[in-house]
């Protein structure tokens, strides 16, 4: 809908829109307040904070980096009740903070963004949303790597007559009991529901085309008394993050030198030894590429459900359906009652990208078609001025996702304070300054585990160049981002 000047000159002008109430978007408020910038809403499609956190819900849903570092810097938790968080409570998390740091005032819910543009001559961005028109002077697109479900396309799906959903879906209406069911995929979420619907089912299908890494989780339940003893003494929490931070530098450290691995990838596969019995099935689930290629995977129940009687691992792709008949790569076919998309998210780009044109009012997604988005620092974007990504291309790096957002919130919200304070009315990544940073993030990438690991992960885009992670340590990148230089950037 176009709007005449009149009109939009009677809209409010916010100095910031944030565009996002997950992770991301909740830091971004409180760092916001924190130096009395006011003038700012957040949307949220949703009727509440959380983000993926919120969206996932599925049994047995956690997160698989230690509690300790699942908090932010400025609001840790000693309400844990496991070492490795389960998703109600991380969520209870965000709720409580938004809910501390007063942000609900400042968050619309029920409110999607359609559509973003630069308006050149206003200098502002004009975005069109589920409940109207709004304008901002900058925009922070908070909405994350991880929120649009995959479905591949599958022949003869329209032909199936059973339950099909995907994991960040899930029906808990639909009782899985005596269910023959097919689990599609083996990755993080599906490695962590497999185990829970197994003891439902009559028959459980899993089909996996890649073995991945499963390592065993040293979890445990830390109960109230230890609960009780971290609130009191704020100090074991601060040792407990800072452990939890080094050795997650150590895996970084591994990740970035693969020839550090091999003695991981020896033990990993002596493991699987004592944990599968059956020959067979422990060929099947062998990985055929360096620990780490992928994303690293940690669960205690999966191997012990796949061995379950009433469980077949299929090691091949799903790729069709004959009615109710799920048909492998290999021909075999079964016959099923519901199918379960454990097949991830759409991350090969921002899914945001559809929605934002850019300058010269190309849509972000379509000029990614055929290569990979690229920023500065995960947050700058080539033709798209007074806006910023988080989480955006290349800043994966093995840690915690709330350390990671926070990181570069506080550097965007430093890029607007210096706006604000110094009446700069536009700003864009300096074209230089994009293209020596991604050369560099390239060249140094070979040689990482990512790029040199013999595997296809969801890093690598059609041709092979990897959109997706960090080559350096998370101490580099939290160096890098610890100020917002205006020297990187054109401004007026």
């Amino acid at each position: 809908m176009q709007l005449s000047s009149k009109a939009k000159q009677k809209i409010k002008l916010y100095d910031t829109i944030v565009v996002g109430a997950g992770i991301s978007g909740i830091a971004a408020a409180v760092k916001l307040n924190e130096i009395h910038y006011d003038n700012y809403i957040v949307i949220e499609k949703a009727n509440e904070v959380g983000g993926t956190w919120r969206d996932n819900t599925y049994p047995g849903c956690g997160c698989d980096v230690p509690s300790a570092l699942y908090s932010f810097s400025f609001s840790p938790s000693s309400k844990w009740s496991h070492l490795f968080a389960r998703q109600p409570e991380i969520l209870d998390y965000l709720k409580d903070v938004a809910q501390k740091f007063d942000l609900y005032k400042k968050i619309q819910f029920d409110t999607s963004m359609d559509e973003a543009v630069w308006n050149e001559k206003e200098n502002l961005w004009e975005l069109e949303t589920s409940k109207g028109h709004m304008r901002a002077k900058t925009v922070i697109f908070t909405t994350g790597p991880i929120t649009e479900p995959q479905m591949p396309k599958v022949k003869g799906i329209e032909s199936f007559k059973g339950e099909m959903f995907h994991s960040a879906r899930w029906n808990h209406d639909y009782d899985l009991r005596g269910k023959r069911i097919a689990v599609i995929g083996t990755g993080a979420s599906a490695i962590q529901f497999v185990p829970q619907i197994q003891p439902l089912a009559k028959e459980l299908y899993v089909f996996q085309r890649t073995a991945p890494w499963v390592l065993p989780k040293p979890d445990m339940d830390l109960g109230n008394s230890l609960q009780s003893f971290i609130e009191r003494f704020p100090k074991i929490q601060q040792t407990w993050r800072g452990a939890v931070s080094q050795s997650l530098n150590l895996i970084n450290l591994g990740l970035r030198n693969p020839g550090f691995l091999e003695p991981v990838n020896f033990l990993g596969k002596k493991l699987l030894n004592l944990q599968i019995k059956d020959e067979q099935l422990r060929k099947d689930v062998t990985p055929n590429f360096s620990i780490g290629c992928k994303r690293l995977l940690f669960a205690n129940n999966y191997y012990p459900a796949l061995q379950a009687e009433n469980t077949h691992l299929i090691p091949h792709g799903l790729v069709e359906l004959d009615g109710n008949t799920v048909i492998s790569a290999n021909g075999d076919r079964h016959e099923v009652d519901v199918i379960i998309w454990g097949t991830g998210f759409e991350v090969a780009h921002p899914p945001i990208g559809k929605k934002i044109k850019n300058t010269k009012g190309q849509v972000l997604a379509e000029l990614w078609k055929d290569s990979s988005p690229e920023a500065y620092l995960g947050a700058s974007i080539k033709d798209i001025p007074n806006a910023f990504l988080v989480l955006g291309p290349n800043i994966l790096v093995y840690d915690s996702f709330i350390g990671i957002a926070e990181a570069q919130i506080n550097y965007i919200v430093d890029g607007l304070r210096k706006l604000k304070e110094q009446g700069i009315k536009r700003i864009e990544i300096r074209p230089e300054v994009l293209k020596f940073h991604n050369v560099r993030v390239q060249q140094h990438l070979q040689t990482t585990v990512f790029n040199a690991g013999g595997c296809k992960s969801y890093y690598l885009d059609q041709n092979g160049r990897n959109f997706a992670a960090w080559p350096w340590s998370l101490k580099e990148l939290k160096r890098r981002l610890k100020a917002f230089s205006l020297d990187d950037y054109e401004y007026v």
